[in-house]
């Protein structure tokens, strides 16, 4: 189990499941959304997130058909992603408080990468979501 929240810390949440991965992700939807090279997510069931507080303050925007990206809509803080018919989803990995037991695995859309980054950690890559 591991918590995580926002920026203002108005909005918190508990994991009460393991992850199931952790990635990198380069495309260019996440790059903009996140104001960074990159951003990285945990893989976890939606049926182990729970809101500790402030689930109402919780805005979507729809980025793609059918994918939502959540955010606090007092400070902005990037929170999730989520298909929204599949049973995970994908936590922020900068929202979460403390270690939450896992490590980067992969990194995906490398082919959309920012041209000023280099990937050469020795994590897989994968030139689009490799599920």
């Amino acid at each position: 189990m591991f918590e995580g929240g926002c920026l203002c810390d108005e909005v918190r949440y508990e994991v009460l499941g393991e992850p199931r991965s952790m990635t990198h992700c380069h495309c260019s939807m996440c790059r903009k959304a996140h104001g960074a090279a990159f951003v990285t997510f945990i893989e976890i069931l939606r049926s182990d997130f729970r809101y500790k507080r402030g689930e109402s303050l919780v805005e979507r925007y729809e980025s793609s058909p059918g994918c939502q990206r959540l955010f606090c809509r007092c400070c902005g803080s990037s929170l999730r992603f989520e298909s929204v018919d599949a049973d995970e989803v994908w936590l922020a990995a900068g929202s979460v408080d403390g270690d939450p037991g896992c490590r980067p695995d992969s990194h995906i859309f490398v082919a959309s990468r920012a041209p000023w980054i280099l990937v050469e950690d020795g994590l897989q890559k994968f030139d689009v979501d490799h599920e």
